[in-house]
């Protein structure tokens, strides 16, 4: 079974970084592919990055390239966000989520970390 808890999430000034974690406390993180999406108020939740399961693949939604990076450590069933350049359009609640295949549509979700990005 999968059981995801992100961190990392909170307020930062528009220019800034933060660092999304999202850690799996079952025993089956390095099968899956690892997702991050956003919602922010008022939008329908959107895919940001992905992961492969050994990590030798990543993906990224065009606004954030350049800017997010995904990564992961299995020893740790881990899966990272590091988010740079931070904008106020960046605010929003960030989902990890997990599955079988890298086809945004996970099979299992965390519970949410919130973002604030301010002007």
């Amino acid at each position: 079974q999968v059981h995801l808890v992100e961190s990392g999430g909170g307020l930062v000034q528009a220019g800034g970084s933060l660092r999304l974690s999202c850690a799996d406390s079952g025993r089956t993180f390095s099968k899956y592919a690892m997702d991050w999406f956003r919602q922010a108020p008022g939008k329908e939740r959107e895919f940001v990055a992905a992961i492969s399961w050994n990590g030798g693949s990543t993906y990224y939604v065009d606004s954030v390239k350049g800017r997010f990076t995904i990564s992961r450590d299995n020893a740790k069933n881990t899966v990272y966000l590091q988010m740079n350049s931070l904008k106020p359009e960046d605010t929003a609640v960030y989902y990890c989520a997990a599955g079988l295949d890298m086809d945004r549509d996970p099979d299992y979700w965390g519970q949410g970390t919130q973002v604030t990005v301010s002007s």
